[in-house]
C-alpha cells in the first residue's frame, strides 16, 4: 500500500525576492481590466488549456475538484449562447433588475447587448460540479452520488486563478453572470448535477477598445491587521 502523503516541494526565497515577487505581481494584477470590446483575432488553444490548467490547481474540499471548464469556440455554439444571453438579460433590464441595481450599473453603461460573445475567439464557461453519479444501489435500483463539499467556494477560487492566468498570459477576460444560466445546460449538454458559474469570453481587446474611468478601493480600505 502506498504512502498516502508525500515530501512538500516547496521552494522557499530570499525576502528581498519575496518583496519584488508581491509587489511585481500586484502591479501586474492592477493592470487587469474587464473588456467588454473585443478583437475576432484567434488566440491559441494550447494557451487556454495551459490557463485551465493553472486553475485545476485551485485548492478545494476534500480535494473533490468540483470544476468543469467548457471552451468554446464553434461560431454556431457561440451565436447561441449569446442569443439565449440577451434573451434573459433583455427582461432582467427591462422588468427583473430593481432600480438600485440599474443605478448601480449605469456608470458601467452595460446593457442587455453582449456582441463580444460573437467576437471573442473564445468563450469559457465554468460549471460547478455539486454531486457525480457513484453507480446504481444494487438493492434498491436507485443512483448514487459522491457529495462535493464546500463547491462554491472551491469553484470560485479556481475561476480567479484562471482569469490571473489568462491576464497573465497577455490576454483580455469579462466575467459575466446572466441570470438565469441554466440554459448553457441544454447548449453545452451539461448534466444537472451540473451548474453554471460564470461566462468569460476570452482573447485580445479590439484596436479601439474603452473602459470606465473606475478606482480600486485603496488597501486601507480593504485590508485589516490584528
Amino acid at each position: 500500500m502506498s504512502d498516502p502523503f508525500q515530501p512538500l516541494n516547496f521552494t522557499r526565497l530570499d525576502a528581498d525576492v519575496q518583496a519584488r515577487n508581491a509587489r511585481q505581481f500586484f502591479e501586474h494584477m492592477q493592470k487587469r481590466r474587464s473588456v467588454r470590446h473585443f478583437s475576432p483575432e484567434p488566440v491559441s488553444l494550447d494557451i487556454i488549456t495551459d490557463c485551465i490548467r493553472a486553475a485545476g490547481t485551485a485548492p478545494s474540499g476534500a480535494n473533490r475538484q468540483p470544476w468543469r471548464f467548457i471552451v468554446v469556440g464553434d461560431a454556431s455554439i457561440k451565436r447561441k449562447i449569446r442569443i439565449a444571453v440577451e434573451h434573459e438579460e433583455r427582461q432582467n433590464y427591462e422588468s427583473r433588475f430593481p432600480s438600485e441595481w440599474k443605478q448601480a450599473l449605469a456608470p458601467l453603461g452595460t446593457n442587455h447587448r453582449k456582441e463580444y460573445l460573437d467576437i471573442a475567439p473564445w468563450i469559457i464557461v465554468v460549471f460547478k460540479i455539486n454531486y457525480e453519479h457513484a453507480g446504481v444501489n444494487t438493492l434498491r435500483g436507485t443512483p448514487m452520488h459522491t457529495k462535493h463539499y464546500y463547491v462554491t467556494e472551491s469553484v470560485g477560487i479556481a475561476t480567479g486563478i484562471l482569469i490571473s492566468a489568462l491576464h497573465h498570459a497577455g490576454l483580455a477576460t469579462l466575467t459575466h453572470t446572466p441570470n438565469p444560466m441554466n440554459f448553457l445546460n441544454d447548449i453545452l449538454e451539461r448534466p444537472r448535477s451540473e451548474s453554471p458559474f460564470v461566462l468569460l469570453p476570452v482573447g485580445y481587446p479590439s484596436c479601439d477598445a474603452t473602459v470606465p474611468n473606475i478606482t480600486r478601493k485603496t488597501v486601507e480600505e480593504i485590508m485589516l491587521v490584528f
